[in-house]
């Protein structure tokens, strides 16, 4: 009989063995599912595959949107870099007001004010951009802060529901829902105009919103009878405190900080490519018959389409390679590996993508070595991560994750403005030349990365030690 781990607020666990179900036997071809495991991880698997379904239908829109975008002088691609910086001030606002958020309201609550206020958000988009005025770069702003937090709250929340033995087996799974979701969101871009996508991405951030709640009803009702969690507010400091505090954090912040920065360099050098593409297919000669702004609006509309077209055969082909691998491999490879071993893959693999891209180059290459890396950091890349925020308290699970997959993605962002600026505007370099840059910082993630492993080996035996003297304790609090 398997022996689970003991429930994190220290209750005896509850004995479940593998499944025999057909269900669950089916369940287990991607990851190990035991009894009354099966139906929670599908709904958790569904929301997620709804989430990124969504996130790419605003997400492709987006591309469109900022792409095709004249502002300050400045070429689209390089106003999509410098508008992380605007994101990254938004956030050191934002954050702090989500854990203020977090210390007053139980985890439900705190999803459907979330959720009610993003699809508020892209209801008023929607209205204002089919009138005519342009919302490019409020658009691009708003789902970069968005994006991250709707992931970022929903890992928490999986986090918060599973002990770090149940997260180890059953993230790989749910994690497949999120790379349906990626293939199907780029796809389903494709049957509509940019701004129709902005109301069906948040009609089916409403579905989400159900199904989380529904999880969290079912959840309840097989919980531990001292299990209070789902009515406790999170406690604790705020998430840039934890982080400042906690050597683990700060290494685990380094990290996204430099895979961000190497994803962002990658974008704006396939942004500047094809860019360039859609300028070639529909030059400025074009409908030489219109003047003024008809001229103007008939060239920025067929270049935005064949921009958005270009972005979801992109990302169909980025998601649906991140599917196979997640499916088929990413169980496979934590069960070998672990965490701790499978965190230092992504960088193997971004230092191969970028050394193509620099020595290379081209729009097919480059878009191959995206697919290629991408590929690998939403699948793989994603469920570690997610893994190694089992071992951890509470509050550092909403406040300090949020902190760091919203705020320092963000920063980084603007440090790869920084470096655009410098390179591209100052120096006159090849948008390529970034991929030299991208090289520079995976080497260092490598260092980054075996930082995290040690600090992970430690509070992950500090866990473990902690809930076992707990269930040690649990036979006598029985009897009283």
């Amino acid at each position: 009989m398997y022996e689970p781990a003991p429930i994190a607020d220290g209750s005896p666990p509850r004995a479940t063995s593998p499944s025999k179900s057909r269900a669950s036997w089916i369940l287990r071809l991607f990851s190990t599912v035991h009894d009354g495991e099966g139906l929670q991880a599908i709904l958790l698997l569904f929301a997620v595959a709804l989430i990124l379904t969504s996130y790419y239908l605003m997400k492709t829109a987006r591309e469109g949107l900022i792409l095709s975008t004249h502002m300050f002088g400045l070429a689209a691609e390089e106003l999509k870099s410098y508008a992380g910086g605007a994101m990254a001030l938004l956030l050191l606002g934002i954050v702090p007001l989500y854990g203020l958020l977090a210390k007053t309201l139980k985890r439900i609550t705190l999803i459907n004010v979330s959720y009610a206020i993003v699809v508020g958000c892209l209801v008023v988009f929607f209205i204002v951009g089919t009138a005519g005025v342009p919302i490019g770069l409020a658009f691009f702003i708003w789902i970069g802060v968005v994006s991250v937090f709707l992931i970022a709250q929903f890992w928490s929340y999986a986090n918060d529901l599973y002990t770090e033995e149940q997260g180890k087996r059953l993230f790989a799974l749910i994690a497949i829902g999120g790379s349906l979701g990626a293939v199907a969101g780029p796809q389903l871009s494709k049957l509509g105009e940019t701004f129709t996508l902005l109301p069906v991405a948040a009609g089916l951030l409403v579905i989400t919103l159900i199904l989380l709640n529904f999880v969290e009803r079912m959840h309840k009702k097989t919980a531990a009878p001292d299990d209070k969690t789902a009515d406790e507010a999170i406690s604790g400091d705020d998430g840039f405190l934890l982080i400042l505090r906690d050597p683990y954090l700060l290494f685990f912040a380094a990290l996204i900080l430099l895979s961000q920065l190497v994803n962002t360099n990658g974008e704006f050098i396939l942004g500047s490519v094809v860019r360039a593409h859609a300028a070639n297919l529909v030059p400025d000669s074009l409908y030489a018959d219109l003047v003024g702004a008809a001229h103007t609006d008939a060239i920025d509309h067929d270049r935005r389409e064949i921009i958005k077209g270009f972005y979801a055969t992109y990302f169909f082909w980025v998601n649906l390679v991140g599917f196979i691998i997640q499916a088929f491999f990413v169980s496979r490879i934590l069960q070998k590996l672990g965490v701790r071993k499978a965190i230092f893959i992504m960088p193997i693999v971004a230092i191969g993508a970028s050394s193509m891209i620099g020595a290379i180059g081209g729009i097919y290459l480059i878009r191959a070595a995206k697919v290629a890396e991408n590929s690998v950091d939403y699948s793989l890349e994603n469920t570690v991560r997610q893994a190694l925020w089992l071992p951890t308290t509470r509050a550092v699970k909403y406040k300090a994750k949020a902190a760091i997959d919203t705020f320092v993605v963000r920063f980084a962002d603007t440090i790869s403005a920084v470096i655009v600026w410098l390179l591209f505007r100052q120096m006159g370099l090849a948008a390529t030349d970034l991929a030299f840059v991208n090289i520079a910082a995976m080497v260092l993630a490598l260092g980054v990365a075996a930082g995290i492993a040690k600090y992970h080996k430690k509070i992950s035996r500090e866990h473990d030690a902690a809930g076992q003297h707990a269930d040690a304790l649990a036979p006598a609090v029985t009897h009283k």
